[in-house]
């Protein structure tokens, strides 16, 4: 190792070459020698004040920021009034985060943010002990700096959502396998357990990570003395699930069926619309430039050869291989490779640095820090200037509105009580629960689509009010079907909320009386 630790002092790029020849020959090697140069201890605290600097920045944004809650941050709200093993849609843990941040700073929307840039600051702790581990810390600075910049991660730190809650527990898993792997490692597959488990919990993508280490481990023939250990951290991870598994096997599996029916794959049609837009919003998630490097790489195989760009490529490939296939057979959401980016960006960031791209990285950050702040403060931005933006080129036109509409759908519950808060569409039931003020939580969905379909219709379905009355706001125009269910419909009033120049929407008020059930359908 002395032998190692003078060719690093000597390398001209801080041992990226040597060190990584002598001193870490092996995966399972720890760079002892990296971590005796004094000049890379200041990567470790230089990375920790960068995240710690645009995690701040985001705390301050998301208590600052006018727009509000996207519907699907209000839904999670609301599953966190009621804390439980599992929900219509997702795994419990992103409701139990919100219970907790919730429960310390109330129910504001900072108060049901505030976990996400705490959670995506640890996802890039993690990170850069992923590539210290493999790499150096010079590299490890760079790829915690590329991660938090993330177009992705700067969007993802602003919204509450699974991926935020998602990402730290790969991630942790992943650096916890490395672990594993050096000798006298096997501890860490306890912990690789635990972080995977965590990782169900919070969505269920973490099934991938799962798959593939175990095929990882199975097709590197010097890695499969790991299987016993890896094995039972996936048992651990699987025991922490069960509840999760216990709870949709209750209601009839409807997480599960959920997740099956919103991938959509049927019949042998292909989809090359769906495709490309899916692979061009890639650039978009992970970063201009660092997707064209993943895609650089991806074509020259000789850049994934190398033992330890193999690992990290077999923790983001095959997802995103799969999310590429679903989008060519049914559609994929732009945030559902996610998981990718973890490794992707070490492995990236290692490759450039290898190259001698040192400056590229630099404006590749500065790129993607650029087009993150252009998303989230470019509309204000603009308006502060005197530029009015329409609201179809305002990227955050959904999450504008929500906060007059509450206040105008209370003051004609105020002004109507004894009625039932009900709408026809599950984002407006949510953003109303949360926004109308004292908070409606026994609304109700009412749903032509016949069948369970969300969290309302699963715990507090409507066919449980017959005979009651209802405030109905409605956005679809269904009126017609609704008063086959209804004794009698009565015109209220009409609401129109502006989202921007250009852009609103319009829902009409209506009391509804006499539910009589579900007859038409």
């Amino acid at each position: 190792m002395a032998l190692g630790r003078s060719l690093i002092l000597r390398s001209p790029r801080s041992g990226r070459l040597e060190g990584r020849t002598t001193a870490i020959q092996h995966l399972d090697q720890w760079p002892e020698s990296v971590s005796a140069q004094p000049a890379v201890l200041d990567y470790r605290a230089l990375a920790a004040a960068a995240v710690a600097a645009l995690t701040a920045a985001r705390l301050l944004l998301i208590g600052l920021h006018p727009a509000g809650l996207y519907p699907d941050e209000a839904q999670y709200w609301f599953w966190a009034q009621t804390p439980a093993l599992g929900y219509y849609s997702k795994p419990p843990l992103i409701a139990w985060v919100i219970a907790l941040t919730t429960g310390w700073f109330g129910d504001g929307e900072f108060a049901v943010r505030l976990s996400a840039p705490l959670l995506h600051a640890a996802t890039a702790g993690f990170v850069f002990g992923i590539a210290a581990r493999l790499y150096d810390r010079r590299t490890a600075f760079w790829a915690a700096l590329a991660y938090a910049s993330l177009p992705g991660v700067s969007l993802s730190a602003f919204l509450i959502s699974t991926d935020a809650v998602l990402l730290p527990c790969w991630a942790a898993a992943l650096y916890a396998f490395l672990r594993a792997r050096e000798p006298e490692g096997t501890r860490w597959w306890a912990a690789a357990g635990l972080a995977a488990g965590l990782g169900l919990l919070a969505k269920y993508a973490m099934a991938y990570w799962l798959l593939s280490g175990l095929a990882f481990l199975l097709l590197v023939r010097s890695e499969r003395r790991h299987l016993p250990g890896f094995l039972a951290a996936a048992v651990l991870a699987l025991l922490i699930w069960l509840p999760n598994l216990w709870w949709n096997w209750s209601h009839g599996f409807v997480s599960l069926l959920h997740v099956r029916d919103n991938a959509a794959i049927g019949g042998p049609a292909l989809h090359p619309r769906a495709f490309a837009e899916f692979s061009l919003s890639q650039f978009a998630v992970f970063g201009p430039l660092f997707f064209a490097g993943l895609i650089a790489m991806v074509a020259r195989p000789r850049a994934l050869a190398e033992p330890r760009a193999r690992l990290l490529a077999a923790f983001a490939l095959p997802t995103l291989a799969m999310m590429l296939s679903v989008s060519a057979l049914s559609r994929a959401e732009p945030n559902w490779a996610a998981p990718t980016y973890v490794s992707a960006t070490v492995l990236v960031v290692a490759w450039a640095l290898e190259a001698g791209w040192g400056r590229a990285l630099i404006v590749a950050v500065a790129l993607d820090l650029a087009a993150g702040a252009a998303v989230l403060c470019g509309t204000e931005a603009l308006a502060a200037a005197g530029v009015a933006v329409p609201a179809k080129y305002d990227p955050l036109h959904r999450l504008r509105g929500w906060r007059g509409l509450g206040e105008r759908v209370g003051a004609e519950l105020a002004a109507h009580p004894g009625l039932r808060l009900m709408a026809d569409d599950r984002e407006l039931l949510a953003a109303l629960v949360y926004y109308v003020r004292p908070h409606p939580l026994g609304a109700v969905h009412w749903s032509v689509i016949p069948g369970i379909k969300d969290q309302w219709l699963l715990n507090n379905n409507i066919e449980n009010h017959r005979g009651e009355d209802f405030l109905a706001v409605t956005e679809h125009g269904l009126v017609g079907q609704m008063r086959q269910n209804f004794t009698e419909l009565t015109s209220l009033s009409t609401i129109t909320t502006a989202t921007g120049p250009g852009g609103g929407r319009t829902y009409e008020i209506w009391i509804a009386r006499g539910y009589r059930g579900a007859l038409s359908h």
